[in-house]
């Protein structure tokens, strides 16, 4: 079975003129689509459920807007926030046109490409809230007033600063009646994450705290009191008050690249069974993840799990339809993501079919508690050979994202199944429970009670607080976990073995001493966006010594790594598969497919190879191996007589 049995892809057809970008959507009563587009315009779809000739109609409500990033529909008007304002959008005449835009809220610019803007999303007491992005030049900054913050917006267009240290807050709303904002990766954030914003909140990117002495500002640090050390989030909070860890991260790679929007399942059971639950979306890796959380002593706290793949482009927004399916607005442009499409609107369907999944995992003062969507064959939930568990975190520094630092296996002391065989106790030795860890609890060996694999086999669970009560009683143990036991070394590996370092004759940075004459070609490669080397093609000469010079001007990370012929594909699909070593090792599997490398590059950083060219010739190839670059990012380094 497949993710397609369960949640089916139907893709909507957008005409060849429209460019359809997607920064916002909005469901109408009358069950009409509003799209707005990063092309500054806002259409309404008719029909966009492909009902009776299955075709939706188009109709141009609003053009001229700046990049808008969100479109909120209130009854007579739309709000819609482009970069520096939220504007109000007025079809007074009644002809399916907006004819008035009043600027509804402002706020200052400084002209960089980086000052998105988002929102805005209504809240429970009928306030608002807009989100603005840092800039970007070389490393987020807040050139402009309020940049990197969450600002309440009400009625009556007023803005009012919330909580800042946010970088790329793309995906914002509320779950359970708490605020709650995604993140990516790249400074000050060593993975994606999520986190429960209250007023006053510092999610951790310092630029923004330039406004902290603002007048209205809830925010009390300064920048000058945020540790550059490289510890984890979670102990820099400890002693560095107004520092909020996340109630969930994202690990890089493993679940996502750049998560976007977040919808909580308020279908009551139409989209399946995660009812109460979050959809996360991500944009670089054109999928959606899924959230289960929890509240123990006052934090919030639990596990994302993978869910749906294979979108045509990078996800931005997504909002239920008046039927329980879900809407997702897609767009890829500087963005580049996974889905080879530019932007588009898909809608998901759950089939009516239930996925054997984990559906919760919840904490216990010994442990976690890991439920399930269908019943359990006991044996393999019962054997400790069925699961892996291992904890790990993140640095906190100013550097672009970060290694997995501090990864344990943890002991399996023994398993309890429920007699429903709905959930499983897994109980660990609680001395190895370390909070602001994320616990990767693996299940590949159970099957359902029918005989099914997992669908998914993993989920991450962000322990902030351990659950108190009663700890397991060892005499509830199944016999094969007691059995298991003597044996439990050889069970417990690390969940995802990435493969040693290849050697370091494939990457020399620096001359080597016995080219007197130095190179006999220099050749230097940048980046451009969209996931781009500058340059699709370079000539050596075979058995030449090269000089090559790759320079990382974008702003993400990247590395170069030169392939054998044809060979791009798999060595990219390695690294992807590579787990929690693969950013410690620069992401380059051990292979002999690969033939020189540089390291990991930071944004506006670079690096020079010398290597001696192949001595045969062909079509080499080059190719990002960070994971979700490689199907994009890649060039041929033609090697010539």
């Amino acid at each position: 079975m497949t993710e397609d049995d369960y949640y089916r892809i139907i893709t909507m057809p957008i005409p060849e003129n429209i460019e359809m970008e997607i920064g916002g959507l909005s469901v109408l009563p009358d069950g009409r689509l509003a799209a707005s587009t990063r092309r500054g315009e806002v259409w309404m779809i008719g029909n966009p459920y492909m009902k009776g000739n299955g075709r939706p109609t188009f109709k141009r409500f609003a053009h001229g807007l700046h990049e808008p990033l969100g479109l909120l529909y209130r009854g007579d008007h739309f709000l819609i926030t482009q970069r520096g304002e939220v504007t109000k959008l007025v079809d007074t005449d009644q002809d399916g046109v907006a004819d008035v835009y009043d600027s509804f809220a402002r706020w200052p610019l400084s002209g960089n490409y980086h000052q998105y803007s988002y929102g805005p999303v209504p809240l429970p007491d009928g306030e608002m809230i807009v989100t603005l992005n840092l800039d970007w030049i070389g490393r987020g900054a807040s050139q402009s007033k309020w940049r990197g913050w969450m600002l309440k917006l009400d009625s009556q267009g007023k803005l009012t600063p919330w909580a800042t240290g946010l970088r790329s807050p793309a995906g914002f709303g509320v779950f359970k009646g708490d605020i709650f904002y995604t993140e990516n990766q790249g400074d000050w954030v060593g993975s994606g994450r999520m986190t429960h914003l209250a007023k006053g909140d510092f999610a951790g990117n310092p630029a923004g705290l330039r406004w902290s002495g603002e007048e209205g500002s809830p925010v009390k640090l300064r920048p000058e009191d945020v540790p550059d050390t490289g510890e984890p989030l979670y102990d820099v909070a400890q002693r560095t008050p107004g520092i909020k860890p996340p109630a969930v991260w994202f690990p890089h790679t493993l679940m996502g690249i750049s998560t976007s929007d977040f919808k909580e399942d308020t279908t009551a059971g139409a989209f399946g069974p995660f009812a109460g639950q979050m959809f996360v979306g991500d944009q670089g890796h054109s999928k959606i993840m899924r959230v289960d959380m929890e509240i123990v002593n006052g934090v919030w706290q639990g596990a994302c799990f993978p869910f749906r793949e294979g979108f045509q482009s990078g996800l931005i927004r997504m909002v239920w339809g008046l039927d329980g399916s879900m809407f997702v607005g897609q767009t890829s442009r500087g963005w580049s993501a996974t889905g080879k499409s530019p932007f588009g609107i898909q809608r998901l369907v759950w089939t009516g079919q239930t996925p054997f999944e984990i559906k919760t995992i919840r904490s216990q003062p010994d442990g976690f508690d890991v439920t399930f969507t269908l019943p359990v064959d006991a044996a393999t939930a019962g054997d400790p050979a069925s699961y892996a568990v291992n904890s790990f975190t993140y640095k906190y520094h100013h550097t672009y994202g970060s290694p997995i630092i501090n990864a344990e296996p943890m002991t399996i002391k023994g398993i309890i199944v429920a007699a429903d065989g709905l959930s499983a106790r897994l109980v660990l030795d609680e001395t190895k429970l370390r909070k602001g860890y994320i616990h990767e609890i693996k299940a590949e060996g159970i099957k359902s009670a029918n005989g099914l694999p997992l669908l998914h086999t993993t989920g991450y669970y962000t322990l902030n607080e351990i659950a108190s009560g009663s700890k397991a009683d060892a005499a509830r143990f199944t016999a094969s976990s007691r059995a298991g036991m003597s044996g439990m070394d050889h069970s417990q590996h690390t969940a995802t073995e990435a493969m040693p370092m290849a050697a370091s004759a494939k990457r020399v940075t620096t001359q080597p001493a016995t080219w007197t004459n130095g190179p006999d070609q220099v050749i230097t490669i940048g980046t451009k966006p969209g996931l781009k080397f500058d340059l699709a093609e370079v000539r050596v000469k075979a058995g030449s010594k090269v000089k090559f010079i790759f320079n990382n001007n974008d702003d993400m990370l990247h590395n170069c790594v030169i392939t054998l012929p044809g060979a791009a594909n798999t060595v990219g699909e390695a690294a992807l598969n590579m787990g929690l070593k693969g950013a410690e090792l620069n992401y380059i599997p051990d292979r002999n497919e690969v033939l020189f490398h540089t390291g990991l590059m930071q944004p506006e950083s670079s690096e020079a190879l010398y290597f001696v060219a192949p001595a045969k010739t062909g079509d080499y190839q080059y190719v990002c191996t960070f994971p979700g670059h490689h199907t994009l990012m890649q060039g041929k380094m033609k090697v010539v007589k």
